[in-house]
């Protein structure tokens, strides 16, 4: 049962997710799901907190179903000025994401929407669909310049609802007619189902591919993000892209201290036998209800290394959970931060990765015409 509270809501003060999941439906009603509950939006003016009435018999809780609902945007290019993020454009062609992915440094956005970071941000999907028309908009622009553009920076542009809503490749297929650069960061094999586009643009030096690969355990990779494809069809998804010409980069992150720190160097050579040239890496990081959301999970699958990790994390985090400082956000300080740079370092070098950004082709743009942008 819950009963509604009003009033002021900090649903990022410590203990409030935890206090709803104690009461949250067993696993068989979100069997698929990565959060272990759906703590209110912290701009809410009233929130919903589970208990327990022994009074009540409670029916067994229905499966968990996504739901897509669209979104008419004005614009689809995102700029940021962020000194720690080698981009200064985006495109997300979806607001929550379907793979659950616990760790999601983007799931309080969904607060922003009147939803739930929790089970709400990787059940109830927010599409973009008119992304393709608006990007050919804005690339028209007479004072557009080139420069890569990330696609799938928030979440994930290849998740499963990609198959029926096909927007990122109406994305792609504008990025390819007009010749500009793409950077595509994904958990998901569906990637090969556009390699009909990436190998074309990758002939001209306009794509690169960065697949993510926290851990290489299925069962672990089940409970992290329980809706991303396992790490063996990550790892065919990086050989059929480096076959066909697509430069492919492995994104080990987050590196979660405690839990998949252990496997950097086993990542690292499995990513590289299967064409990886590349790679990114980053910290674990907790922003806003994610850090609550965390513990949790935590509780649930791994009770005995949560003490540990998250006392870990803390040493890299200046003594909290999360320090959103430039320069800090993805890499960390201090003594246990610096091993998993310098273990990254050496292992790349050894097995031949190539470090720092790519560089694409901006050279090759093509401006839309003038009619084409009506379109």
């Amino acid at each position: 049962m819950a009963h509604d509270v009003t009033g002021p809501r900090d649903a990022s003060r410590p203990g409030a997710a935890r206090r709803l999941a104690a009461s949250t439906p067993p696993e068989a009603g979100r069997r698929g799901r990565g959060a272990t509950c759906n703590p209110t939006g912290r701009f809410e003016t009233a929130r919903q907190e589970a208990f327990h009435d022994p009074d009540w018999a409670a029916d067994a809780p229905a499966a968990l179903r996504t739901q897509v609902s669209s979104e008419r945007s004005t614009r689809i290019i995102a700029r940021n000025t962020s000194p720690d993020i080698p981009f200064d454009r985006s495109i997300n062609p979806y607001r929550g994401c379907e793979h659950g992915c616990i760790y999601c440094y983007a799931r309080p956005t969904h607060a922003w929407l009147g939803l739930s970071p929790g089970l709400d941000f990787e059940s109830r999907i927010v599409a973009k669909p008119d992304a393709a028309r608006l990007l050919l908009r804005e690339l028209a622009a007479p004072g557009y310049s080139p420069e890569t553009i990330a696609l799938g920076t928030a979440t994930d542009p290849y998740q499963p609802v990609e198959r029926t809503h096909r927007i990122t490749r109406a994305v792609l297929e504008v990025l390819r007619d007009t010749r500009h650069p793409v950077g595509i960061t994904t958990k998901s094999d569906l990637v090969l189902r556009d390699l009909d586009i990436l190998s074309a643009m990758a002939a001209d030096d306009l794509v690169l591919v960065a697949i993510s690969l926290p851990t290489l355990d299925p069962v672990l990779a089940r409970r992290l993000d329980p809706r991303a494809p396992r790490p063996d069809k990550r790892l065919a998804a990086m050989a059929r892209l480096s076959e066909a010409g697509v430069p492919v980069m492995v994104n080990v992150s987050p590196i979660i201290p405690g839990l998949t720190d252990h496997e950097i160097e086993a990542i690292l050579a499995h990513a590289r036998a299967h064409g990886a040239s590349r790679i990114g890496h980053a910290l674990l990081r907790l922003p806003g209800e994610v850090a609550d959301l965390m513990a949790d999970w935590f509780a649930e699958h791994y009770p005995q290394r949560k003490d540990r990790a998250f006392a870990l994390l803390r040493q890299a985090r200046g003594g909290r959970e999360n320090d959103p400082r430039f320069g800090h956000r993805f890499r960390g300080e201090g003594a246990y931060a610096a091993m998993i740079g310098q273990r990254v370092r050496l292992a790349g070098t050894r097995l031949g990765y190539g470090f720092g950004r790519m560089a694409l082709n901006r050279a090759a743009f093509r401006r839309p015409g003038a009619q084409l942008a009506l379109f």
